[in-house]
């Protein structure tokens, strides 16, 4: 009697610890994705504050977060680092170099400043796409997040003059921009010309002993 009673109580804890095992067996994945989620985003939140800190100033910075709606920090500060990141995307020096191989024979000018631009070429080589590369969209990551601080140490060094942290920071990112884009675009176009100009040479037969 007494073992009857012992199974008939076994029964159900076996049963509900079965379907606590799966329960939370399906609830993980979808708890982790949160996790993960919620960790991306804090870390946006916290990544968007220390750039808006570094770009206006210190103290700047947090006066002007103090000041500011929470809810709109919220939604602000993480859309920081997606939009560094969508602008780096953003390949423009692939349409300028475009449109000057175009038009580089009505001006004159950019022949001495990139030699060989408007020159006809044998062949048109193909050019892979940049995102099919996981090194290449790892570089637009690393890029994008370490812009800012790029921004603010280019302002500093050639725009000491101005006084605002702001448009100095504006400044320096646009200068930054500049001149690598025009290394970028002479880059580029040298490899482009040396790949036009490539000959493929048949192989030497060598004579039999």
């Amino acid at each position: 009697m007494l073992k009857l009673c012992f199974l008939y109580i076994i029964g159900p804890v076996v049963y509900v610890l079965d379907l606590a095992d799966r329960l939370i067996s399906k609830a993980c994945p979808f708890a982790a994705a949160g996790i993960m989620v919620g960790s991306i985003y804090w870390t946006a939140v916290t990544y968007g504050a220390v750039t808006v800190m570094q770009v206006v100033g210190h103290k700047e910075g947090l006066d002007v977060m103090e000041r500011a709606d929470p809810l709109f920090l919220l939604i602000g500060l993480p859309t920081i680092p997606v939009m560094l990141i969508l602008g780096k995307m953003i390949r423009w020096e692939d349409y300028v170099l475009r449109l000057w191989r175009k038009y580089s024979n009505k001006l004159q000018i950019l022949n001495s400043i990139f030699p060989g631009i408007g020159c006809p070429v044998p062949r048109i080589p193909a050019e892979a796409n940049p995102l099919a590369d996981h090194v290449s969209a790892t570089r637009i990551l690393c890029g994008a997040l370490v812009f800012p601080t790029i921004a603010t140490i280019v302002g500093k060094l050639m725009f000491s003059s101005v006084n605002s942290n702001l448009q100095r920071t504006i400044l320096g990112g646009i200068a930054f921009v500049a001149i690598k884009g025009a290394f970028k675009v002479y880059f580029k176009q040298q490899q482009y010309l040396r790949q036009a100009h490539r000959k493929i040479l048949n192989y030497p037969e060598q004579e039999e002993a």
